[in-house]
């Protein structure tokens, strides 16, 4: 008889009966996730604004636009060819590509919640996430990382929230310079 390499099927009334005691902190994680995600969600739709005001078009032009390109890596890269052959002011174009930079890196931490396996032990606390990445080594592949959802994780979740808002804040800040910007430039050279 051949041997399933399946990993072993959860018990899942043990976990569903002993889940209740693990809630909180359950909670917690997916409270954390929640905020990474809407959060990222609120930061990449801000990048239509840039897009809008670097084209010169409506809202919906550029939403259209935005919606058109499937994924945030050919978002950004239309973002930032237009930059430059919008942008004029040095500093303007650098703060934009900062926010790009920061922003890309906090999109690497939103995959790897969103594109994980969530392991449960028998009392449904969530222990690991399992990347759902290929790794190629030298010699291998390997299937995705895993990583303990220890407090340290956590600690490193809500840091990369917080960091997520200032991102936010700052291209609320970055949206009228680079409006303005836009307009002279548009005026000057009719």
């Amino acid at each position: 008889m051949v041997s399933s390499r399946l990993p072993q099927k959860p018990d899942f009334d043990a976990i569903a009966a002993s889940a209740p005691s693990t809630a909180d902190r359950r909670t917690l994680i997916l409270a954390l996730i929640g905020n990474l995600v809407s959060s990222w969600s609120n930061n990449e739709s801000l990048f239509i604004y840039v897009l809008m005001i670097l084209m010169r078009t409506s809202q919906e032009s550029a939403a259209l636009t935005f919606a058109t390109l499937n994924t945030t890596r050919a978002r950004l890269d239309l973002i930032q060819r237009l930059a430059k052959i919008t942008i004029r002011d040095k500093s303007l174009d650098k703060t934009l590509s900062k926010l790009i930079e920061r922003f890309n890196a906090s999109t690497a931490i939103r995959n790897e919640f969103n594109h994980c396996m969530y392991v449960v032990d028998t009392s449904g606390q969530i222990t690991h996430t399992q990347s759902m990445r290929i790794v190629q080594t030298r010699d291998s592949l390997q299937f995705g990382e895993m990583k303990a959802m220890d407090d340290a994780r956590l600690k490193s979740m809500i840091k990369t929230t917080k960091d997520m808002a200032r991102i936010n804040r700052e291209i609320w800040e970055f949206l009228p310079r680079l409006e303005s910007h836009v307009r002279s430039t548009a005026t000057a050279s009719s």
